[in-house]
């Protein structure tokens, strides 16, 4: 019964730690770099018939070359609202319709603009870091409450202490290796 409740905490906390990352890597994706990427703009919030709505579900991407990124709207009659949306986005584009595709030009990034861009991207992954540590001390605060009540023996609170930390500094490791690869990516010409 014990090895279960601690199997439970711990499979919980690797659940939550993984999601924690795989919100931490989108975070990044969204982050803009020298190349288009349609994950920069499918969350973006348009106005469509008076409703708020994610773009990736009115409209399909491209990437014909590494600076143009193609947005074709499903009905031509959000054509207008797409772009409004994306004029109003502080992502730095400005949109040209062609009356069937808006095409997003993706100009090179200042040096200037890479640094920010890097210590944004740097904080997202601090706030990844601080959820899996928030994950990492409940986990533990839940080892520990069983171990007072008595459910688990000191030894088996030390072994799910240990896994636990063992996996918070797994995907710690996770996010340190997706910071590196956007700072790489942002900071590369």
């Amino acid at each position: 019964m014990s090895e279960e409740l601690v199997s439970l905490i711990c499979d919980d906390a690797a659940d939550r730690m993984e999601r924690a990352v795989a919100h931490t890597r989108s975070d990044l994706a969204s982050i803009r770099t020298g190349r288009a990427n349609p994950a920069l703009v499918e969350k973006l919030m348009v106005e469509y018939y008076g409703a708020m709505a994610p773009l990736q579900q009115l409209a399909s991407f491209s990437v014909p070359d590494a600076r143009m990124l193609v947005v074709t709207p499903f009905d031509k009659g959000a054509m207008s609202a797409i772009e409004r949306a994306i004029q109003e986005s502080n992502l730095g584009l400005n949109p040209s319709n062609d009356g069937v595709n808006i095409r997003l030009a993706f100009p090179q990034l200042t040096e200037e603009r890479r640094r920010d861009f890097v210590r944004l991207a740097r904080q997202k992954a601090e706030d990844g870091k601080n959820s899996l540590r928030g994950t990492r001390r409940d986990a533990r605060k839940d080892v520990e409450a069983l171990e007072k009540d008595s459910e688990i023996s000191e030894d088996d609170a030390r072994r799910a202490i240990e896994k636990i930390d063992r996996l918070a500094k797994t995907y710690e490791a996770q996010v340190d290796e997706a910071i590196e690869t956007k700072t790489a990516d942002l900071m590369e010409v």
